[in-house]
């Protein structure tokens, strides 16, 4: 049973998709005292602006749920609101003109489980986002998006095809000693056991 709790603040839409909601099985409406509990929140605005992320930001810090997820229903959002929103736990963006409540559930159901849905052009602006932040914020700090150093990434592709220390010293034109304080300090950084553990990390997180 997925708990929802809807928001909106024209009351004729929010009492309109109430009524909606409740005749579809697995789905339990949250009354607003509740809000807190609600697996996910389905929120109905025009245009997505700062009141509408300090409101998202204020029920998520109400929740008991760490998982609470929203979806908006909208027909906009700025790049700017939507990362805040992203940061608050927003998953699901549906354009008010294009959704019928059998979509709407279709997503809240996807949100539920764990999955998002996003328009195309939503997922074009993340895209860019990151590719934006990969440019001009982490490369300049040989970083990547992982959080690990582009050495550190160098010397994980070489540990994944079964290469030795000193091998890898000799590819990357390190000395032994250096290859070890990297891997080391990487180690010790990200919490992880061995060197197993390390290339791993970086094969689940997309590095290699």
């Amino acid at each position: 049973m997925i708990s929802i709790a809807v928001l909106a603040g024209d009351p004729i839409t929010g009492e309109g998709a109430v009524s909606c909601l409740r005749r579809y099985p697995g789905l339990r409406v949250v009354p607003q005292e509740e809000h807190g509990d609600a697996d996910v929140v389905l929120l109905f605005t025009p245009d997505v602006t700062e009141e509408t992320v300090l409101l998202m930001e204020s029920v998520r810090g109400r929740s008991a749920h760490p998982g609470m997820a929203f979806v908006l229903v909208t027909e906009h959002i700025g790049e700017a609101h939507l990362l805040r929103a992203m940061r608050h736990g927003l998953r699901g963006v549906m354009w008010r003109q294009e959704s019928t409540y059998d979509r709407v559930v279709e997503v809240v159901r996807a949100v539920a489980d764990g999955g998002a849905a996003l328009p195309l052009l939503v997922q074009g602006r993340l895209v860019d986002h990151l590719q934006a932040v990969q440019r001009d914020v982490l490369a300049p700090l040989g970083v990547t998006a992982s959080g690990l150093e582009t050495r550190e990434v160098d010397v994980l592709r070489l540990l994944a095809e079964g290469l030795e220390t000193a091998e890898i010293a000799q590819k990357l034109n390190y000395s032994e000693r250096t290859i070890k304080s990297i891997v080391s300090a990487m180690m010790n950084r990200l919490g992880l056991r061995n060197r197993t553990h390390a290339v791993a990390f970086a094969l689940r997180s997309g590095t290699l």
